[in-house]
Parts: structure tokens; sequence; C-alpha cells
């Protein structure tokens, strides 16, 4: 029950449905054990004491008692199901929330297809138990206890006969749960892995066919589902193994009082009516006990799926907003680096170590390492994607945690190696940081990012609808348009992050042209493996290892006999080489 707890917050608002509902499943209740009774009147009063002229009564009164059930279930069932409906729009919204505010930490061992199976699945469950599970457990034990009344009044002995064999249904029914909560949760983790399997499968689709890998890729699932389907058949197993018994236990009730009370009649202390109420009453509390496994079964599954909600709102956010921040509308873009370290985790190796530098506003940063050596780990710092281990960044001479998030986030434009962009329009795409923009500042900086002409050749322009992850364009169109969108927030510092990677060297060569406009006034770090995307920068600092072993202008940079120098040399002599082939 704790997981309830934890999640009250959600459904307990709309605890005034649900009372409605508990009100209209009482008269429900109500209705359904006064069935017996009529059948008792009928046989004993009406049939034995031959006083057929009350049969039409009888009818009447029954069809009557028939339609106010009718309504009141579909209150109690539109009431109910009102209620979970609106406890997990809430816990939807707020799972949603949670996953914008969690830090990249997260994200770095979490898998999509997991989490989206949390969102969908787990929250049906949920749901499907607040809607229907609760009203039925609590339908049984009020059945159990109108019932149990009836049968009190009807016959002491047989209801102490009937009393007798209930500690042996819960003693069965508690194993039951024991045994099949964990299958669920097991179940439950098993689907998750069965979704990323497919999210990752139809992601990389390319890559897979490209590489012939489809066979590994079928064995892969294959395995994935077979896991679903054991976990699936263990739980279905021990469903088989607990409801044999817990039937067997109530038709050993059932034969008790058949033979104790065909007894009682035959002494004249019960009415053959009265014996054939008692029966059916019998079932209203048998039934109810023997399908407690499947609210249970309910139960079980739903507090599985609470408990992996929680993983998700329990998760620790770390990076969040101060207390107090800075009230500015927009920074200058003074980056300072002070001895700044950083560990992913701590089982990690370091990805930066004592990394100092200064930016003034307005300058240019190059830069340049091999793959791994913390070009964009350095970046990450400053839109605190991550939190350094150790020393600060500070830009305009502040701590960043001094400014909220969202200042510090609109006034830096990142541009990624990898291009992702929305299913919906270019031109949403290119204001996405910026909706206000007009449509003259989304073509100017479709025109400084080399895309403007592209993006007018295509049938509908700028209101063209692009595929999943900007399907239809090529990468380097989509480079393009990030860049743009990059450009339309007008951010005080610019991250290009290898944005120009994917281009060619001529459309490479007018957009450093265009954006050499672009970064007047605004401090850009630039990561390029390329010299020539980053030769023009005020500094180049040259990292390995998470170090800087380099660092000063290009000119400064080539006479020394350094890293910088060996790839400059690497990358000239090709060029030289490409040269003097064309010539040939």
């Amino acid at each position: 029950m704790e997981t309830f707890k934890k999640l009250k917050d959600f459904y307990w608002p709309y605890k005034n449905e649900f009372l409605w509902s508990l009100l209209f499943m009482l008269v429900v209740t109500a209705i359904t054990v006064t069935y017996p009774v009529v059948l008792q009147i009928t046989i004993d009063d009406i049939i034995l004491d031959e006083q057929f002229e009350y049969v039409p009564w009888v009818a009447l009164g029954f069809i009557a008692i028939m339609t106010i059930k009718g309504f009141t279930t579909y209150f109690q069932q539109y009431l109910g199901d009102m209620f979970g409906i609106k406890s997990v729009y809430r816990l939807r919204n707020e799972l949603y929330e949670k996953l914008q505010r969690l830090p990249f930490r997260y994200y770095d061992n979490a898998k999509t297809g997991d989490l989206m199976s949390r969102l969908t699945a787990d929250v049906e469950g949920f749901r499907f138990f607040l809607s229907f599970g609760i009203a039925e457990l609590i339908r049984f034990f009020l059945l159990i206890a109108i019932s149990l009344c009836v049968m009190f009044y009807y016959s002491v002995p047989l209801t102490f006969v009937t009393i007798a064999a209930l500690p042996f249904l819960a003693i069965v029914v508690y194993r039951f749960d024991k045994r099949v909560h964990p299958a669920f949760r097991g179940i439950r983790k098993s689907f998750g892995k069965l979704n990323t399997n497919v999210q990752e499968n139809i992601s990389g689709i390319h890559t897979v066919k490209s590489l012939s890998r489809e066979g590994f890729e079928i064995s892969k699932f294959n395995a994935s589902n077979d896991d679903y389907k054991q976990r699936y058949l263990e739980t279905s197993d021990v469903w088989a193994k607990f409801f044999p018994l817990m039937e067997f236990i109530g038709n050993i009730c059932v034969v008790a009082l058949l033979s104790y009370g065909g007894f009682l009649v035959m002494n004249g202390d019960v009415q053959p009516g009265e014996l054939v109420a008692f029966f059916s009453l019998v079932w209203y509390i048998m039934w109810p006990i023997m399908n407690l496994g499947f609210v249970i079964n309910l139960f079980s599954q739903a507090k599985a799926s609470g408990e992996r909600l929680l993983e998700i709102l329990e998760a620790d956010e770390e990076i969040t907003d101060a207390n107090q921040t800075v009230s500015i509308s927009k920074l200058n873009g003074h980056v300072t680096f002070k001895d700044v370290s950083l560990k992913y985790n701590e089982e990690d190796s370091t990805a930066l170590e004592d990394i100092s530098f200064d930016a003034p506003t307005g300058k240019t940063i190059g830069l340049i390492g091999a793959t791994g050596s913390g070009k964009t780990s350095l970046t990450q710092l400053m839109t605190r994607f991550y939190e350094p281990t150790k020393g600060e960044v500070l830009i305009d001479g502040r701590k960043i945690e001094d400014y909220s998030l969202k200042t510090l986030r609109l006034s830096i434009g990142v541009v990624l190696q990898e291009s992702f962009l929305f299913s919906t329009t270019i031109k949403s795409n290119i204001s996405y940081g910026r909706p206000e923009a007009t449509m003259e500042e989304i073509i100017d900086a479709a025109k400084r990012a080399q895309a403007h002409e592209f993006i007018i050749e295509l049938p509908d322009g700028y209101d063209t609808m692009l595929g999943e992850r900007g399907m239809g364009l090529s990468g380097g169109q989509k480079q393009r348009i990030a860049i743009a969108r990059a450009i339309c927030v007008n951010p005080s510092i610019l991250i290009l992050d290898d944005s120009t990677s994917a281009v060619d060297m001529d459309t490479e060569f007018h957009i450093q042209k265009d954006l050499k406009e672009v970064m007047k006034g605004r401090t850009t770090f630039i990561i390029a493996h390329r010299i020539s995307s980053l030769k023009h920068a005020d500094e180049i600092i040259v990292l390995e290892n998470g170090k800087v072993v380099e660092r000063g202008t290009h000119d400064e940079l080539v006479l020394k006999e350094g890293p910088y120098k060996r790839i400059y040399d690497i990358q000239y002599k090709d060029h030289q080489a490409v040269l003097q082939s064309s010539a040939g």
C-alpha cells in the first residue's frame, strides 16, 4: 500500500467522484442481494401457500428493482471511470513534466522504449485498477457483508458452516498475492525491454539494413519476446495452481451446506425457499472470495506499475534553479572557467580536468582534439546539462547557478553534430526556441545558415512538413536548419558542435562567411575536426584526455611542434594531395 500512499496526491483530489460511485455501488449491491429474498418469498409465501394472485405484483416489483439497478449501475460505472481517468490525466502530465526536468545524467542510463512503456502501459494499468479494481474490491466486501447479514437472519447454524470455510480461502488468497506480485513486476520490466528493442530497431533501421543485420535484430527481438512470454507463463502457472484450490474450497463449503441444509429442512427448522435463497447467498460470498484473486491480480499489476512510475517521479532532478536567481532577461556572454573538472559518474574516468580559460564577450573560441578529448563536455557545462565535479563556471562574472535555467539556456544557442528536427513544418523547427519570431526573422536565419535556397525549392517551402527526425532531408540540410534554429534565438553565446560536418566544403565556406556576421557581438565556441572551421578563432584550445595541452591563435599554434601542428600537417597534406591530383 506504500506505493498508493505515495501516489495519493494524484487520485485523492477526485475523491468526490469515487465516493459518489461507492454510494451507487452500495445501492446496486443491496439490490443484488434482494434477488434471493424475492426467490424465497416466491417459493415459501406464494408457491407453497398457493397465493398465486401475488405473482404479477412480485413480477412488477422485480422489474422495478431491475430498472433502478440499471440506472444506478450506469452512474456507478461512469463515476468510477471518471475517477480513474482524471487521476491518470494528472499523473501522466506530471510524469511528462518530470521527464522535461530530469538531467542528462538520467537519460544517459535510461532506455527510450522503457520510458515509453511506463508512460503508456504502466499508467494505463494503474488507471484500470483505480477505475475498476478498487470498486470491485469494495463491492466484494459489501456483497459479503450484506449477504452474511441476510444469511444470519435465515439460519445462524448454516451461516457458521459458511464462515468456517472463509479462513481457508483467505490463506490461499494471501499466498497467491505473495507469489503473483513479483511475477507481474517482472512482466512490466520485460515489457519495457521489449519496447526498447522495437524503438531502437525502428530508429536505427537504416544501419540495420545497411549492415544486413536483420537476422540479428530478429533474434534479439525473439529473445526479448520469449522472456516476456516466459514471465507471463510463470504468472499463468501461479494463477492455474491457486484458482482451482480456491474453487475446491468453495465447492466443499457448498456440499456441506446442501447436506446440513437438507437435514434442517427435513426437521422443519428451515423452509425450502430459505434454503434455496441461502444457497444463492452462499455464492454471493464464495464467488467474491474466489474472484478476489482476479482483483489481487489487478492490484499487483497496478502496484508494479505504480512502483515503476514512482521511479520517475522520485528521480533526483539534480540541476534546478537556486532559491534566488538574478533577475535578468539576457546575458552578455563573458564566459570564464576556473579549475573545472568533470566526472559523469563516480566509476568513470575524468572527462575534464582543471580547465581554466577566459572568453570575453564577442570572442570566438575554437575547441579541437580527438574524439573523447572533452570538447562537448566542456560546452555542456555552460548550459548546465551537467554540473562540474570541481571548480566554477561563470558568465558575466557570476556563477551560472545564479541564473535561472531558462535565462541561461535561452541565452545560449547550441547546434549539435547530430541535428534533431521535429515532425512539424520547417518554419516551426526554425522558430522552435523563439515561437514569436516573425517570418522575416525566420527567413533571415535560414539565409544566414545557407538553408533558404533549398527550402524555397521544396513543394510547400517553409510550410513543408518534415518526417520523423527530419526524414526526407539530407544530413547537410538538417544541419543547416539546426543552425538557423540557433541563429533565430538570437543568443549571446553560440556553441557550434561540429555543426558543419555534414555539409560539403563549398557550403561550409558560405556558412562560415555568414556566421562571421552572426558571431559579431556574441561569444562563440566552435568544436570542429576541420582546422578550416576554426582557424579564424581568437583563441584555439587543444584538448587531450580532458586536459588543455595547447592554446593560442592559429598562427601561434602552427609555429609550435605540438598536437595542433600535427593535425594541421595531416589535413594540409591531404588537401595538397587532392589539389595535385586535380591538377594532374
